[in-house]
This record gives C-alpha cells, sequence and structure tokens, in this order.
C-alpha cells in the first residue's frame, strides 16, 4: 500500500493528513500554536518555530501513530496560511518573524504609496489585483523602509508555503496561485514576476521561482529527513496557500465551483473559465495549468465568534472550563428563538478592518440598532447573520461581472455550527454543501498522490467518498433578510468617514 503525507499550516494549528492510495485518510494529527499580535494591527508567526516546528512534531506522529513503514511514503505535499511576508538569507534561515496575510494591516503607508506612482487603472490592467492588505509588495517595502538591515540582509522574500518546501527539498520555489498575491510584482497575463517594473521594489533574484502546485518541486533532503521522519528522496509537490488545498479535498475543481472556507477570516475561491479580473476582488491562476479563479476575503469569522465568546460570554468559557457544555455550543442554543435579523440589529464585521469587496483596513467594527430590549444571544446572532451578509454582497459583486456560480462547498471549523449555516442558506437563497472534514491537509495528500501518478482522477475518487450534507434555504426567511443585506451594505458607507476618523 502507497501512502502520502498532507500537512497544513494555518492561523492557529497545523493539521495533518495521512492517506493511503485509495483516498483513506488512515491518520489525523494537529498541533497548536499561537499568532502573535506585537501591535494593533500587526499578526506574526514565528517561521521555525511555528511553521517547521510543527511539520515535523505532525509528520513524525502520522507515521509513528499509524505504525506504517515510512518506506511506503510516496509523495508529501505541504500548504500553510497564504500569503505571507518572510525575508530569509542565503542559507534560507529567518531574519524576523513573518508578516502574515491580510489580516496584518501595518502596510498602509506603502499601499497608498504604490497606488499614487503606479496608478490605480495600471495596477488593476497590469496585475489583475488591487494593492491591499493582502498584497505581499507593501509588505516588502514596509520591512524596506522600516528594518532597512534586514532588508539589505534578505536573499529571499518567501510565503510559508515556500518555506515549507524550501526545508524539504532545498528548492525556493512558489506555485502561480500564491504568487499572483505578490502585486505589484507578479503579472497575471504573463504568468511571472513583472522584470519591467519589478525592481522597485526587490529583485527577480529575491524571489522563489514560478511552478504549478501539483509540480514536483524535488526530493526529501538528508537533513529534512532527519527532522521529519520522512524518508529522504521522498517525492514534494511545490504546494500552496491553506485555501486552495482545502478547496481541492472539496471538490472544488471546476467553472461555477466555489469555496467557502470558514477559518478564523474567511476565505472565497471561485473557479472560472478565463482571466477574470475586478478591482473589488483577487483573480490569478487556480493550482492547474491553464485554469484560473476569483478569490475573496473577509477578515474576521471564527475571530468574531472568538471574541464575543471571551469577551461576552465569560460564564458560559467558565462553564466549559468546569467540565460543563462547551461555550460555543451554549451560545449557539442561546439562538434558537432569536427571530430573522435579530430583532433589528445589525452588525459590520470588520473588527480587523475589511478585506475584500470594500478592502479597507480602516473599517471598524459596528454593533448597530441597540435598544435596552437586546440581549446578548440577539448580538450574537448578528454576529453570525453580518458574515451572511458580507458573502451574500460578494455573490451580488460576482454576478455583477458574469462570474456564474454553481456549487457552493463550505468548509473549516465554522461549518460545525449547522444554526451558522443555516442562516447562511437562508441570506443567500443559495444551497449549501458542508464539505469534507479533513480539510486543506487532504487536499495536501490528494495532490501530491496525483502528482506522483498513483490518483489519475482527483475528481473520481472524491465522487466515491461520502455524500455531503447539504444546508436548503428557506425561501420565507430568505425573503425576510434582503432588506438587512441592503441595510448591511448602506451602514458601512454611511459611517466610513466616522471610522477613518476614529
Amino acid at each position: 500500500m502507497k501512502y502520502f503525507i498532507g500537512i497544513d499550516v494555518g492561523t492557529y494549528d497545523t493539521k495533518g493528513s495521512l492517506m493511503d492510495e485509495t483516498g483513506k485518510i488512515v491518520q489525523t494529527d494537529h498541533e497548536p500554536h499561537q499568532m502573535e499580535i506585537p501591535k494593533p494591527g500587526y499578526a506574526e508567526h514565528d517561521a521555525e518555530g511555528v511553521w517547521w516546528h510543527d511539520f515535523c512534531i505532525v509528520s513524525r506522529r502520522l507515521i509513528e501513530k499509524s505504525g506504517i513503514d515510512p518506506n511506503d511514503i510516496k509523495g508529501v505535499g505541504a500548504s500553510a496560511i497564504g500569503p505571507c511576508c518572510l525575508p530569509i538569507d542565503q542559507d534560507g534561515k529567518p531574519l524576523r518573524k513573518a508578516i502574515l496575510y491580510g489580516v496584518d494591516v501595518r502596510a498602509q503607508k506603502q499601499i497608498e504609496d504604490l497606488k499614487k506612482e503606479l496608478g490605480e487603472e495600471f495596477i488593476q490592467e497590469r496585475y489583475g489585483n488591487p494593492i491591499t492588505s493582502q498584497s505581499i509588495g507593501p509588505k516588502i517595502l514596509w520591512i524596506r523602509e522600516n528594518e532597512p538591515e534586514i532588508y539589505k540582509k534578505a536573499a529571499k522574500f518567501v510565503t510559508a508555503s515556500t518555506y515549507l518546501t524550501m526545508k524539504l527539498t532545498g528548492r525556493c520555489c512558489i506555485d502561480h496561485y500564491t504568487a499572483a498575491y505578490f502585486t505589484p510584482m507578479y503579472e497575471l497575463k504573463s504568468q511571472n514576476w513583472d522584470e519591467e517594473y519589478l525592481d522597485r521594489i526587490c529583485s527577480k533574484d529575491q524571489l522563489a521561482e514560478c511552478m504549478w502546485t501539483d509540480e514536483i518541486a524535488g526530493g526529501v533532503t538528508t537533513q529534512a529527513a532527519e527532522e521529519t521522519g520522512i524518508p529522504e528522496g521522498t517525492p514534494v509537490i511545490v504546494g500552496t496557500a491553506d485555501a486552495a488545498a482545502d478547496a481541492v479535498g472539496a471538490g472544488v475543481l471546476d467553472p461555477g465551483d466555489m469555496l467557502l472556507m470558514f477559518g478564523s477570516s474567511l476565505y472565497m475561491i471561485h473557479v472560472v473559465p478565463k482571466l477574470t479580473t475586478d478591482q473589488r476582488y483577487w483573480a490569478g491562476p487556480y493550482l492547474f495549468k491553464d485554469t484560473f479563479m476569483v478569490a475573496s476575503g473577509m477578515s474576521t469569522a471564527g475571530m468574531l465568534t472568538t471574541w464575543f465568546r471571551d469577551q461576552l460570554a465569560p460564564d458560559y468559557l467558565k462553564a466549559e472550563k468546569d467540565g460543563g457544555q462547551n461555550a460555543y455550543e451554549a451560545l449557539k442554543d442561546s439562538i434558537e428563538s432569536v427571530p430573522v435579523g435579530s430583532n433589528g440589529l445589525i452588525v459590520l464585521p470588520y473588527f480587523s478592518g475589511e478585506r475584500t469587496p470594500i478592502n479597507d483596513p480602516q473599517a471598524k467594527g459596528v454593533i448597530f440598532g441597540l435598544t435596552l430590549s437586546h440581549t446578548r444571544a440577539d448580538m450574537y446572532q448578528a454576529c453570525l447573520e453580518s458574515i451572511a451578509y458580507g458573502i451574500e454582497q460578494h455573490f451580488q459583486g460576482y454576478r455583477e461581472i458574469g462570474v456564474e456560480t454553481g456549487r457552493i462547498i463550505a468548509v473549516g471549523g465554522g461549518t460545525r455550527t449547522e444554526k451558522w449555516m443555516q442562516i447562511l442558506s437562508d441570506v443567500t437563497g443559495r444551497e449549501i454543501e458542508i464539505g469534507s472534514v479533513f480539510g486543506a491537509s487532504f487536499g495536501d495528500a490528494l495532490m501530491a498522490a496525483h502528482a506522483e501518478g498513483t490518483v489519475k482522477d482527483i475528481r473520481k475518487l472524491l465522487a466515491g467518498m461520502t455524500e455531503p450534507k447539504k444546508m436548503v434555504p428557506d425561501q420565507e426567511r430568505h425573503g425576510q433578510y434582503q432588506p438587512y443585506v441592503e441595510k448591511y451594505k448602506k451602514l458601512y458607507v454611511s459611517t466610513k468617514d466616522l471610522m477613518h476618523s476614529m
């Protein structure tokens, strides 16, 4: 029997899957870690102490717990939060903590400077993506302007999946899907680094080699074999960002397929038949040659419910720690009788700024419409509804640019709250499939098996697996929700200037 390892490093934990040649998961493992917030608006990880540390621990546990012969491992895939900005030296050693994806909003000056220098029309035409807190270019410039000694020492600026693959194989490469977030450095039409304008940020030599996600980057090195327990020479694929790996594992492969990944934040991937750009969203290649996607992201999802639990439900949290009901379950039970619209409350979930479609890192969270009659349960449901309203706002924008949505597959920790998924289905009026519980690490292992040649057809393999659960919209509630969606959109417009003045 052949086996394949997939490991995904997320914002707050690392998950691993050991898959056999039939697609069956024979062992899973995970390792928690923390996201560091050294200042408001900053978000960082220790690449060596979190990314590589976790990878090694999880890989060894997968092998030891399963009891398999390590020599039967025929492929490895790694994914991670993306896109991140990590400067490394000539030996591949990190020069500072990694600056994380769009939740880190420190580079606002650099974003505005690039917009003024290049012009937003030029940026959209050449790179297909707006420059936002999700973009890597401004983060590199922030290092150059605020940490010049680190900038001078940087041999490469890499993202998390690149770092893991490099540690495994010694090859510094990045998949096209992730490279597209290196705005304004990756040119969508040529699908390569833009050598004509790149030098304003860094040199081409300081960036990884562009490849396709499921290509073989190389074999596990002697050093990596000692640290991970994976035999030397085992093929390793290029890898990708966590959401994209999750999408593959959930079967998001064809035009019209869409992924909703409910993690700490919310990430959306929509497969499209051709390159489709719009300044509100992110566009680029998908994981395989001649495939394309439109992606979007909301800055909070799980982080919002965690904030609510910790700040507004300490009694539930204490009860859980004392051996009682899970705090999230208690919150879910509390909203069973709350009506559509949470008795007239609307939340703007911009507690960490907002990414698409407003692309406003200075946006602030709002709980609007409070009266003395409102309860904690009303506020909690309003938080859940706010994420659904934001997703519906994206769907409306997709329709405006001709993006046709077919299957919608939701994955991640938030999907375990069935009430939340029903709210999402009711707000959007769409059927929502609840995807595989295996997540990105399963997608990593699946792509490794495909690259190695054991899994010839990913679609066929996934079709034989369990039937997903589906949330069906209540059309009456869908109609009741539409005025709230419009108020949600207007509330941001009405408060934007005040948000920026705070």
